[in-house]
């Protein structure tokens, strides 16, 4: 899963950067609200964690510029400002949730989970596909119980096609929503990832849709818990 974060203090963004990607996202950085909008306007992000205190463009405008321009992007908010009229104004500009500073970065990292779980339409903190299961939290997954082992790139992989289970998703969809802005992207090697998470899963879980890319379901018979 594919992360904007927007945020002006370097401290911060180091902190927030680094929690994100150990928790297994891919994550772009914007510093300023000119930026910020670039990026959300151009490239195809699961969430965006905004400050509202940003340079050149305030973090309400950018979100009500996405929101005009029909970006429906899950947006969680970051506000230094604990007056209950600044939420309201927030969530009326289009956010989905919003977190007062000083805040801990887990509850950050839980509020995050939950606005993907409900913009794929999850209700359960752990994704379940037949006998396979992805926890979230702890970015750990099991087929019947045992355990897996990803490595980072082949948990974001399987994570997001769990996420999306039962639609076909592209090689470029995956390249766009596996890799942050910096890394050098090859839409061949996904299918070496595809390979290797098949090993491990079970080769029937994934299945190849010619011409199309890749969908991912449960074995026949199987049922989720």
């Amino acid at each position: 899963m594919r992360i904007l974060l927007v945020e002006d203090d370097p401290d911060l963004s180091r902190q927030l950067k680094a929690a994100l990607s150990d928790a297994g996202y891919a994550v772009d950085h914007a510093g300023d609200g000119e930026e910020a909008h670039f990026l959300g306007d151009t490239e195809p992000y699961d969430a965006v964690v905004l400050d509202l205190g940003l340079p050149k463009i305030d973090g309400v405008s950018v979100l009500e510029r996405w929101r005009r321009e029909g970006r429906a992007t899950p947006v969680l908010i970051l506000t230094a400002r604990s007056a209950w009229s600044d939420k309201v104004t927030g969530f009326d500009a289009g956010a989905d949730d919003y977190l007062t500073k000083p805040f801990h970065t887990e509850e950050l990292l839980a509020r995050l989970r939950a606005l993907l779980r409900r913009s794929a339409g999850h209700a359960t903190a752990t994704l379940s596909c037949g006998a396979l299961r992805l926890d979230p939290r702890a970015a750990r997954a099991n087929v019947d119980g045992e355990p897996i082992r990803l490595t980072s790139l082949e948990y974001r992989l399987l994570h997001y096609l769990m996420m999306h289970q039962g639609r076909v998703i592209s090689r470029t969809e995956l390249v766009e929503h596996l890799y942050d802005q910096d890394f050098d992207r090859d839409s061949n090697t996904i299918e070496v990832f595809i390979g290797r998470v098949r090993k491990k899963v079970g080769p029937d879980r994934i299945e190849t849709v010619r011409g199309l890319g890749y969908r991912l379901t449960a074995l026949e018979g199987e049922t989720d818990a």
